[in-house]
């Protein structure tokens, strides 16, 4: 494979790649859903299903890992599964990817007013409408639009301030992290943690659907693959170090809000991980304290996000599958960004949903992420058959067996989200937001291939 020269500049160094990738997983979730996942789960149960999961996206981060250093190019995923199956499956898994990528950015703008609810309630005035039961106010919409406009500034002006960003939040996120885990050694109450499982395996799973959105953003590495200034193997050994580094802040984090709150305490509040800081230490500073932890999550995540939806939507423009539009990088700042742009709309109207719409964003796009994860899988499978010669700096295995267990692993997901599953998507909001994005796919897909620019196939970013 000859790759052409990047229009893209080289400046990621490897701690810019480590906390792009740790900052994108370590979102809000953390923050304003672990209560749901002890709930849900129970204690042991919500530490299964991040036992469970953490298995499904360590396989998949291998296949990523092999596939980021043997073709490091903008775009990731498009480019590997565009070499081994071709332009229509390239689009498939590109077009749910944006998905995936784009709800994560749409969740950050609903969940940093939800933020300010707990720091400052009842600050909301100018009521617009009523969504799921949820009043609508505008000063509530302001706040997440303002940030939608700021993170859509910073990803204008060039990836390497965006980068710098996230080192100083992710530390900070860390920080936040281990001190509540700490605090639940010492101070927490193991009585706290009864029941350990709260409806078997439903419990379990109901958590276990969530997963693939909470580790969504380890996959930016390779879509800024071109910006990075490393050895390609250095590339897969990041993104493996940092998969299962996420995995154990998950697990942890649950199993310290278990130790803090009871029951009756988790069925009441409103933020548990910033209830059980406060608890542990006593004070409501530190809930407040854990709840900045919070804050630089959210902006960390919608950063990375950001970064990488606008990657995916540049690498479909420059091989012909949406409009060239999107294909657009700045002379200077060597951003795409007609593509930050396209993204930083739905960043700006979603908080118009209110807070009912962070549990809708969750599940669509965690249905769009999964089956991405499903085709890399297939065309690591497929290279490792098609190609046994091509040239892997980091090698995942010597056989196949790391593709089949993810591919596994993401088929049974995927099942999970159809109808009839305890975890489905719920009719209608979820599954009307899945297909409106697979809507305009669909147009794209017949447009661009009918037009001059789904002709050129061979113009792509990828010289075969």
């Amino acid at each position: 494979m000859s790759q052409k020269q990047s229009d893209f500049t080289r400046v990621l160094s490897r701690i810019d790649v480590f906390f792009l990738a740790i900052g994108s997983m370590l979102g809000w979730s953390w923050v304003a859903l672990s209560g749901t996942w002890v709930t849900s789960a129970g204690s042991m149960g919500s530490i299964v299903s991040f036992v469970i999961g953490g298995f499904l996206i360590i396989f998949v981060g291998l296949t990523y890992a092999e596939l980021a250093s043997a073709m490091p190019q903008v775009g990731g995923e498009h480019a590997y599964v565009l070499r081994a199956m071709g332009r229509n499956a390239s689009f498939i898994v590109s077009w749910m990817l944006a998905l995936g990528y784009i709800s994560v950015v749409a969740f950050e703008a609903v969940a940093l007013p939800t933020v300010v609810d707990y720091i400052v309630p009842n600050y909301e005035i100018g009521y617009m409408w009523t969504i799921a039961g949820w009043d609508v106010y505008f000063s509530w919409a302001l706040i997440g639009i303002i940030g939608s406009i700021i993170i859509t500034a910073v990803n204008y002006f060039g990836i390497k301030q965006a980068a710098f960003i996230q080192i100083v939040l992710s530390a900070v996120i860390l920080l936040m992290g281990v001190m509540l885990i700490f605090g639940s050694m010492i101070n927490g109450d193991s009585s706290n943690l009864k029941p350990l499982f709260v409806d078997g395996a439903i419990g379990v799973t109901t958590v276990l659907v969530m997963v693939p959105f909470l580790f969504v953003g380890f996959d930016v590495i390779p879509q800024v693959a071109e910006e990075i200034n490393l050895p390609f193997r250095q590339i897969g050994k990041i993104l493996m170090i940092s998969v299962v580094c996420v995995a154990v802040f998950y697990a942890f984090i649950s199993l310290g809000v278990s130790l803090a709150l009871d029951q009756t305490e988790l069925g009441t509040t409103e933020l548990a991980t910033a209830d059980a800081m406060k608890a542990l230490f006593g004070s409501e500073f530190f809930a407040y304290l854990l709840i900045l932890g919070g804050v630089a999550g959210i902006i960390t995540s919608w950063n990375a996000l950001m970064i990488g939806a606008s990657r995916v939507l540049y690498a479909m423009a420059k091989s012909g599958m949406i409009p060239v539009w999107f294909g657009y990088l700045h002379p200077k700042y060597k951003t795409p960004t007609n593509a930050v742009f396209a993204i930083g709309v739905p960043s700006v109207l979603s908080p118009l949903l209110g807070r009912p719409a962070l549990v809708w964003l969750v599940n669509a796009g965690g249905f769009g992420i999964v089956i991405s994860y499903f085709m890399v899988a297939i065309a690591f499978i497929v290279l490792r058959k098609k190609e046994p010669d091509m040239e892997r700096p980091y090698r995942s295995g010597k056989s196949s067996a790391v593709g089949w267990i993810a591919a596994v692993f993401c088929l049974g997901f995927i099942t999970l989200y159809l109808p009839g599953m305890p975890a489905s998507l719920s009719w209608p909001t979820e599954w009307v937001l899945v297909g409106a994005w697979v809507i305009i796919g669909l147009y794209y897909f017949v447009q661009m291939n009918r037009s001059k620019y789904g002709m050129d196939n061979e113009s792509s970013s990828i010289d075969m």
